[in-house]
């Protein structure tokens, strides 16, 4: 196979890319044909996917700061849990009520402070119950949650994004309204690889970057103060450069954090966390 990076943009490029079968590395896939009408009982006014190049980096955690900060900042805040085959959401929020339909749709389930959500755990008879499904109903389900839900109104949707850059994510990108995605990674230097495939993926869709999280960034000692780097020195700066990502997080390892997300208790996190995640919400 060809690899796309060393192909030419063809002669005579017109940089419409709906209607051409040429193969290069600016094209842009096509979402119309698989955009996915909202429910008419949603009316969302931004929406924001959240994605990694691959799984364990944080990016369920990303998401649910994310929200908090929202919903600090006085914004209608929801998320749509579209990891459908590691949902960790609910847990980190503490939910674990059922969702019910009604003639409207599906409803979210809402957390003490007003974060609606819906995941495949809040539908599931069993929440540990492991999801065994193939690559087309998963990629089924994620549109549901999106045409399904009733979600009202809502001034910022996060979405939990399947890792990778697969069937399922692609589904994502194509079906759902993306105003524009946070990218979450680690320090290490296979993951910022893995970054780069997630950022020109965005590119190749036509959705904008809005920044970049780095999770682990390093660990702050208790005595000192110093900053320690266990996962190796930083390379997101650098990735975040190349291109023109203006918003970049780095997040340390924060134990008193993982503490609460395994207490169901991520809404009781220290609003000095969540403060410089409000610059995503503009």
């Amino acid at each position: 196979m060809a690899d796309n990076q060393n192909q030419q943009v063809p002669e005579g490029c017109t940089h419409d890319c709906s209607s051409c079968g040429a193969s290069c590395p600016s094209k842009k896939l096509d979402k119309s044909a698989f955009a996915a009408p909202s429910n008419e009982h949603s009316a969302v006014k931004k929406m924001i996917g959240v994605v990694s190049g691959k799984g364990g980096v944080g990016k369920s955690l990303v998401t649910s700061l994310l929200a908090v900060a929202a919903n600090r900042q006085g914004l209608a805040a929801g998320i749509l849990d579209a990891d459908i085959t590691g949902p960790s959401i609910p847990k980190i929020f503490g939910v674990h009520r059922k969702a019910y339909a009604t003639e409207a749709g599906m409803i979210p389930v809402y957390t003490d402070n007003g974060i609606g959500m819906i995941s495949i755990n809040l539908v599931l008879d069993d929440e540990e119950e492991p999801v065994i499904w193939r690559g087309p109903v998963i990629a089924g389900v994620v549109k549901q949650f999106w045409t399904d839900v009733a979600w009202g109104d809502v001034d910022v949707l996060l979405v939990d994004m399947p890792p990778g850059t697969g069937d399922v994510p692609l589904t994502a990108f194509q079906s759902l309204p993306l105003d524009g995605i946070v990218i979450v990674t680690s320090p290490q230097d296979l993951v910022s690889m893995v970054v780069e495939k997630a950022v020109r993926m965005a590119e190749k869709m036509d959705v904008p970057v809005l920044g970049v999280v780095e999770n682990m960034s390093y660990l702050t000692c208790p005595d000192c103060g110093k900053k320690i780097s266990v996962f190796g020195e930083s390379g997101v700066e650098k990735i975040a450069k190349a291109h023109n990502i203006e918003k970049v997080i780095q997040l340390p390892i924060m134990p008193e954090v993982a503490s609460l997300c395994d207490a169901g208790r991520i809404e009781d996190v220290d609003p000095a966390v969540t403060a410089e995640f409000a610059q995503f919400m503009e």
